[in-house]
């Protein structure tokens, strides 16, 4: 979270007029996310709070913490995993709630709420799937 914090703080900086990160989740609050929007290409930051399987994608050398709880997309390019813990707890109130069947395309990433997960890809056809048992990136 704390290099979230720093790349929003940084965005805000770089342009503070244009720059727009809206947060949302998953009804079971599983999943949280953080799409960024504005002048450039769009971002797309999610969680995982609690996890059953482990992603296919190896853990790094060089993460000595949990690994699998936290997703990073751009319009372009292959997904990023980052080393660390979720935030826990409950999200805070007034977040937007992405409901089941709902999607939405923010012009270059897309995301699917489905009670089997949050299936979310970007125009390279890269992505991920998340749910507590799926842990999926292509």
């Amino acid at each position: 979270m704390p290099r979230l914090i720093a790349l929003l703080v940084l965005a805000g900086l770089a342009a503070p007029a244009t720059a727009d990160v809206s947060p949302f989740r998953t009804p079971s609050d599983n999943v949280r996310c953080w799409i960024g929007t504005g002048d450039g290409p769009p971002d797309l930051s999610c969680e995982i709070v609690e996890i059953n399987g482990a992603p296919n994608v190896a853990r790094p050398a060089s993460c000595s913490g949990p690994w699998g709880h936290k997703y990073e997309l751009l319009s372009h390019g292959d997904v990023q995993l980052d080393c660390g813990a979720p935030v826990k707890g409950a999200s805070p109130p007034g977040v937007d709630v992405a409901p089941y069947g709902v999607s939405s395309d923010w012009g270059g990433i897309s995301c699917l709420s489905e009670r089997s997960g949050l299936r979310c890809q970007n125009v390279d056809g890269h992505g991920f799937l998340l749910s507590r048992r799926v842990l999926k990136v292509w």
